[in-house]
């Protein structure tokens, strides 16, 4: 058996701070717990920004040079723009440019009449 160490009042420490260890013991047995559901709880935020792509990218080669200088998320937005054309074709376009030929969200980056051979960029969604 363990010997308990006994105070000047002869109550043994352990049973004398026993129901104090107990209340800190599940204090920290509960913030612990508390902090590892939220940082586990978060871990999808954070590694959403991390995550690969699941879609479909055309080159970045394709792209003429003024378009390859743009920022990064412009230059995503024509390479996703030409390797989905088929499924942008039946988003409307968005910004307003209807007026100017646009027919989908597909026109707002790459010219209908373009081929996969040859493509003709649109440069509206440089400015």
């Amino acid at each position: 058996m363990h010997e308990r160490y006994v105070g000047k009042s002869g109550v043994p420490v352990s049973a004398r701070a026993g129901p104090r260890l107990i209340e800190r013991r599940a204090f920290l047995t509960g913030a612990m717990s508390t902090s590892a559901v939220a940082l586990i709880g978060l871990l999808p935020f954070w590694a959403f920004g991390q995550a690969r792509r699941a879609y479909a990218l055309a080159p970045e080669s394709v792209l003429p040079a003024d378009i390859r200088r743009a920022p990064a998320d412009v230059v995503e937005a024509y390479r996703f723009a030409i390797a989905n054309r088929d499924t942008l074709r039946y988003i409307p376009c968005y910004c307003g440019c209807g007026a100017e030929g646009h027919t989908s969200n597909a026109s707002c980056y790459v010219k209908d009449f373009s081929t996969p051979g040859n493509l003709v960029f649109d440069r509206m969604s440089l400015n």
